[in-house]
Formats: structure tokens, C-alpha cells, sequence
């Protein structure tokens, strides 16, 4: 087992939090995630292992958010219980740490079975019977994310809608004073189509490959609900859908493993509403734009630190560029 500094007061505030609790085993700092630590360990709980995972900010401390969309991480464990009681595929939340448990800022779930990369999830054999279904079995995901009461959860979440995201991005994208003849056009072609949204529910946020836990049964969890707020949730519609989400399948608009009329027949069936095909298209759009505009920002992270990870990120604007062509001019998603 490998040296933690926290393992002693994790240990203390679980044996006060799980009845029958005794210790912590086998506890690993998982690779994903790049603004949390992510640890997986076994608790032994009535003489049984149980499969749990802390979600901890850097170092345990309380993390800087000014300019940043994420939400605390307390907040985070609020919503996710939230959507799991409510029927969502979401990971049992078991204790939201204390700052007397001296642990740090975070929260303890369920680790569930399933697999999180892309490229795995794309092509290896194992996935293969169930691939054709996961469209659909997000779309009803979605759907039932989207009808989660807002009523307590607004007065914690941020409201963050369509003009809003785009003034955003803009205002990032003007900072870094970098023209993109494309993305000048995209910005001009999405504002009066993101005036207004139809209405207003719990969007996910980053609901994409990488925050969905796969098996070869289907989709077991969403994941990272870090940028969870209120919105217009078309929002989380065109996020699946952007091509850069697709790891090489172009042909397979959500996510490189479906198809679009699956995954809007996966939400309607499971109450979300009928979702006009235009409607999405102008959310991937945004997509497109927006991770164009994240590129840039690595980009930037490259010049004032040498990181060849940003510098690779940030040359990838160019690709989002070709998407913005042809979903706006070509009409090709």
C-alpha cells in the first residue's frame, strides 16, 4: 500500500460515518481527472471489502474558482445525490467530508464497475454487442437529468444559459487578441439562435466520453459533475454530439459509437421532450466553438509554461475550425 498522508483521518472519519466500518485497504490514486485527485480503495465494512472512491481537491484544499465554472465540491455531491435518488445512472454519494476530518475538501462514492476511455470503449471486442445502444441509453440518461426538481438546487447552482455561455466564450476568445476568421463566423451565426431557451433544468455539464462509465452492458454512470448547473439542457445534448468527442468516428455523431435520432428517440422516450434536429445542431455548433476556444487556452498555458501536452491540446483549434465549416455551411454533422 502506498504511503498517504490522509489515511489516518480518512480512516477516522469513515469509522464515525459508516456504521461497521474498520479500515481502509488497498487505496490507489486513480490517473483521470485533471482538476481533482481521484483515489480508489476497498473499505472493509462488517468483515466485507466495499469499492469506494474519494473525490479530493488538489492537495485536499479548498480550491480557487474565480473565472472557473466548476462548483464546490460539496455542492457537487449535493447534486449528484440529488439526480441518483431521483433515478438518474449516478454513483451512490456514502460521506461528504468535514473540515474537522482533516482530510480535505471532498466526497466518498460508490466505485462502480465499468471503463471511462474512449478509445476502449470505441473499439475494443467487449463493447461490441452493446455499442449500438448507448445512443439511446444516453438520451434517456439525459432526459431524466434534465427532469431533476431544481427547486433547492438552484439556490446552489449557478444559472448559466445559452447568451450567457456564448458572452463567455467571446470574452475569452477577444483576450487572447488570436483571430479566427471561423470562429468569428460561428460566433455571429449561433447569437440569435441562442437567445432564448425553450426552458430551463439541471444540465450536466460535461456529459461526454471520459465522465461516463461504460460497461458491456451499458452506460452505469455519469461521472464529474464539476460544471453541473442551471441552463438551457440542449446544452448537454450538442456537448455528446461535438466531433471532437468522437475519437475518430466522425460518422457516429454521438460520442463516435451512435447515431443523433437514437440518442433525441433515447430522450423523448424517457420524458424529455421531442428535440427538434436543428435544435441540436445549433448546440454542437457551440460545442465545436467552445472546445475551439478551450484549444486556444492551452495554447496560451503552452507559452507561459512549455507543457507539450497544452502545446498538442492547442493545435487542435484547427480541427474544430474544419467542424465549424461544415456544420454551419455544409450542413454536415
Amino acid at each position: 500500500m502506498p504511503q498517504v498522508d490522509f489515511l489516518a483521518d480518512l480512516d477516522h472519519a469513515l469509522a464515525l460515518a459508516l456504521p461497521g466500518f474498520e479500515r481502509v485497504d488497498i487505496i490507489t490514486r486513480l490517473s483521470g481527472g485533471a482538476s481533482q485527485e481521484t483515489w480508489s480503495f476497498d473499505a472493509l465494512i462488517n468483515g466485507r471489502r466495499e469499492p469506494l472512491i474519494l473525490r479530493r481537491s488538489p492537495g485536499g484544499g479548498a480550491r480557487v474558482t474565480e473565472g472557473s465554472a466548476s462548483i464546490p465540491l460539496e455542492t457537487e455531491a449535493v447534486v449528484i445525490e440529488a439526480a441518483r435518488v431521483t433515478g438518474v445512472a449516478a454513483p451512490r454519494v456514502r460521506y461528504v467530508l468535514k473540515e474537522e476530518d482533516k482530510v480535505g475538501h471532498g466526497y466518498v462514492m460508490d466505485r462502480l464497475a465499468g471503463e471511462t476511455i474512449a478509445r476502449k470503449i470505441l473499439r475494443d471486442t467487449e463493447f461490441d454487442a452493446v455499442r449500438p445502444r448507448l445512443a439511446y441509453q444516453c438520451g434517456a440518461i439525459l432526459a431524466k437529468i434534465h427532469q431533476v426538481d431544481t427547486a433547492v438546487l438552484s439556490k446552489v447552482l449557478p444559472f448559466i444559459d445559452g447568451p450567457a455561455q456564448l458572452r463567455r466564450y467571446r470574452d475569452l476568445y477577444d483576450s487572447y487578441d488570436y483571430p479566427h476568421p471561423v470562429f468569428e463566423f460561428a460566433f455571429k451565426w449561433l447569437e440569435p439562435r441562442m437567445a432564448r431557451a425553450k426552458r430551463q433544468t439541471l444540465v450536466h455539464g460535461d456529459f461526454r466520453h471520459g465522465n461516463l462509465l461504460i460497461s458491456p452492458n451499458g452506460v452505469e454512470a455519469a461521472l464529474d459533475w464539476e460544471l453541473t448547473h442551471i441552463g438551457d439542457p440542449l446544452e448537454d445534448i450538442g456537448w455528446i454530439c461535438t466531433n471532437s468527442w468522437r475519437f475518430g468516428v466522425a460518422d457516429k455523431v454521438v460520442g463516435g459509437f451512435g447515431d443523433l435520432r437514437d440518442l433525441l428517440a433515447g430522450y423523448e422516450e424517457a420524458g424529455g421532450g421531442k428535440i427538434d434536429i436543428d435544435e441540436a445542431r445549433t448546440w454542437i455548433v457551440y460545442g465545436s466553438l467552445k472546445w475551439g476556444v478551450m484549444c486556444m487556452s492551452m495554447y496560451q498555458g503552452f507559452r507561459n509554461d512549455g507543457s507539450v501536452e497544452r502545446a498538442a491540446i492547442g493545435r487542435r483549434s484547427s480541427e474544430t475550425e474544419i467542424d465549424l465549416v461544415n456544420l454551419i455551411i455544409h450542413g454536415r454533422m
